[in-house]
């Protein structure tokens, strides 16, 4: 709960730790700034977890955004955060004055978040730490619909969700934001429609449930 510290730098030795959502640092301490369950990822991230439909930006997070505006220098972008994040037209693999994207309002784009401090405009960048595209850039046709984050998380947890592991890869594209976005696209609408509503009822299913759910799907179709 708010308030909780969770860890005590002075005691880890030649450690360096990421914080994510949920969590920050006082002098030595890291305490929760919000309620919901504490997660680590390998190797060195730690941030808590809860299901809650406003998205707080954090560094390094991957989201889908929607195009609201374009400037001289960048595009405004919708990531459903306190505020508009900013998408500098350089910020693409191999980007140059001479190649500047064009994107239309409303285009739907998969991003990664490079800076969140509070009180500034998120900035996003659509290649990976190295400067590559990566996964990121437009999503063309498909389908988007927005859930909590919690469920966004539980979907990209490790090991993988069974619900997204048997779905992207047997019946469509799945492309999860950690700010309640999800994408899904496939040869038929109707299987669209499918795997988003399993993907949705998924939230509060184990995931002994979750694989008897898919099972029940394949058999279906």
């Amino acid at each position: 709960v708010p308030g909780d510290v969770v860890l005590n730098l002075s005691t880890l030795e030649n450690l360096t730790i990421k914080l994510g959502g949920g969590l920050r640092q006082e002098l030595d301490t890291i305490s929760v700034t919000k309620a919901g369950k504490m997660r680590f990822s390998k190797p060195n991230k730690f941030w808590v977890e809860s299901s809650q439909k406003r998205y707080v930006p954090c560094a390094e997070d991957h989201v889908l955004g929607i195009v609201v505006d374009s400037k001289a220098d960048n595009f405004l972008v919708d990531i459903k955060g306190p505020v508009l994040a900013f998408l500098p037209v350089l910020a693409f693999e191999g980007g140059t004055r001479r190649n500047i994207p064009k994107f239309e309002v409303g285009t739907l784009i998969y991003v990664r978040v490079v800076k969140a401090n509070p009180g500034m405009n998120p900035e996003l960048a659509c290649t990976d730490a190295s400067g590559k595209a990566a996964e990121f850039g437009p999503l063309k046709d498909g389908y988007m619909f927005e859930c909590s984050t919690g469920l966004s998380r539980m979907l990209l947890s490790s090991p993988p969700c069974p619900v997204l592991e048997a779905l992207g890869k047997k019946y469509s594209e799945i492309a999860v934001g950690l700010n309640g976005r999800v994408w899904v696209n496939a040869v038929a609408p109707s299987t669209v429609i499918i795997v988003a509503n399993v993907i949705m009822n998924s939230e509060s299913l184990s995931a002994v449930q979750q694989k008897i759910m898919v099972e029940k799907l394949i058999q279906r179709f």
